[in-house]
């Protein structure tokens, strides 16, 4: 893959075709995701079988094993040398693994106990695999499409108006599509739905591959070495301290996510009512998402915006513990406010990361793109098995049994598990964001840099 002459410092903006495309992975990824983060939990407990423990040390075992190899992956796509580019041919490669694995995850056998574990670990740990082989490329994909910053943050900004499409498109239906499927039988309800999404998730990956294109490559000097690779990522200042910042923020996030289905199945008494209220956050998002942009011209930077963000955010939760349980329109306005608030998060950590690996190529001399690419979504991993794992321990400590009247020291759980709980993490994680120091001021000395070696490159004779 050679340096095109659009790797300059007056590089044209995207296409809005490509930012549609480009949108269109995560909203693949998270018609599986969706389901990952806010039914998973009662997927297991209530339909396939598991206790709360049993499903909290599975999610830790499983998802720990799944963000080690994300790193494995990253390598393995900034060594990829095809026609297609580095990291664009594995979003067809992996389709057919990615398809069927999801689902006979959630297709549910008559096994003893410990047959459903060794069925459950097995299905669940191949699928995550799956997965990374898959959104490792696509979420690297990212730091290729264009050298500008700015372009970037619209991107990462289009790109999670697919993600929230996708959640919302889980929220709104999954329920019913269970119920419609199954007719009374949830399990198999739950393996024809998550077929559906299988085959519209497949769909949407090849729209990505056809409409998006890589023009940024590693300097045409850089020598390719695991050891320098690793050696380079771990003086990266700024990659580090997103590291940091990922697993805060997705904990705080994970935790509450993990029970929210619980809570309304059992506190709240309508079930139904969870799938409003994720739906609500991610209609909301997709608003949000979209003026990132301005929450950090209001707030200053990429830097400040975060802290900002996650502080107001913390906030929130904390209040939740006092909306009445039963108040319906309560809840959703108080979700619809809170989540408009979380919605830049995402899109500006993903901005971030490419600033991070631009600052790798610049301090460094080493552009590691999948890489630094796929240590964000190992971070984001990390946050997401420890996370939910947390959720089901305390599920399990306050005495939590599925499919029965819950004692009201559940339900007090419950309630601490959606509120207190997580807005004290979302403190810690907007405390973590100090540590990342790239300014609006280093990201036009990187651009203006790379520019110019990318000009030289150019213009260097080949043989």
């Amino acid at each position: 893959m050679q340096t095109s002459p659009e790797s300059s410092h007056k590089a044209p903006p995207l296409k809005m075709v490509e930012k549609l495309g480009f949108a269109s992975g995560d909203l693949a990824s998270c018609l599986y995701f969706g389901v990952f983060m806010n039914f998973l939990p009662i997927f297991y407990t209530d339909v396939f079988g598991l206790s709360a423990a049993a499903l909290g040390t599975m999610i830790l075992v499983t998802r720990t094993w799944d963000w080690i190899n994300d790193p494995i992956m990253g390598m393995i796509a900034d060594r990829t040398k095809s026609r297609m580019g580095k990291f664009r041919p594995w979003l067809l490669w992996v389709l057919p693994f990615w398809a069927i694995l999801g689902v006979l995850t959630f297709t549910t056998f008559d096994l003893s106990p410990t047959g459903k574990l060794i069925y459950a670990y097995s299905t669940y740990t191949l699928l995550m695999m799956a997965y990374t082989a898959i959104n490792v490329p696509y979420s690297a994909l990212m730091g290729v499409m264009t050298p500008r910053s700015d372009q970037r943050t619209i991107l990462s900004s289009f790109r999670f108006l697919g993600a929230f499409a996708g959640v919302f498109i889980v929220s709104t239906t999954l329920q019913h599509l269970v119920k419609f499927f199954g007719d009374g039988d949830e399990q198999f309800g739950y393996t024809a739905t998550i077929a559906v999404f299988a085959t519209a998730s497949s769909l949407l990956f090849i729209t990505t591959f056809v409409t998006t294109k890589e023009r940024v490559a590693p300097p045409k000097n850089q020598k390719s070495s695991i050891l320098k690779d690793l050696g380079a990522a771990a003086k990266n200042g700024p990659w580090r301290a997103l590291i940091l910042i990922s697993v805060m923020t997705i904990l705080w996030i994970a935790i509450r996510g993990g029970a929210t289905i619980h809570f309304f199945k059992y506190v709240s008494g309508n079930e139904l009512w969870g799938g409003t209220f994720l739906a609500v956050g991610s209609a909301v998002q997709l608003v949000g998402v979209m003026l990132t942009k301005q929450f950090t011209q209001v707030f200053g930077g990429k830097k400040k915006t975060f802290i900002s963000v996650t502080l107001i955010n913390a906030v929130f939760l904390f209040t939740f513990y006092f909306i009445p349980t039963d108040n319906f329109y309560l809840i959703m306005g108080h979700q619809a406010i809170s989540a408009f608030m979380t919605a830049p998060l995402m899109a500006l950590f993903w901005s971030m990361i490419a600033d991070s690996a631009d600052y790798g190529q610049w301090k460094l001399g080493q552009r590691t793109t999948g890489l630094i690419f796929s240590t964000g979504t190992s971070s984001m991993k990390i946050g997401w098995s420890i996370g939910p794992a947390i959720s089901m321990y305390l599920l399990t400590y306050f005495g939590y049994q599925a499919n029965v009247d819950q004692s009201p020291e559940t339900v007090e759980g419950l309630k601490l598990i959606m509120s207190f709980i997580p807005a004290g993490v979302a403190v810690l994680a907007a405390g973590s964001v100090l540590f990342y120091r790239i300014d609006a001021k280093m990201e036009k000395e990187m651009e203006a840099a790379i520019a110019a070696e990318a000009k030289a490159d150019a213009e260097m004779p080949t043989c």
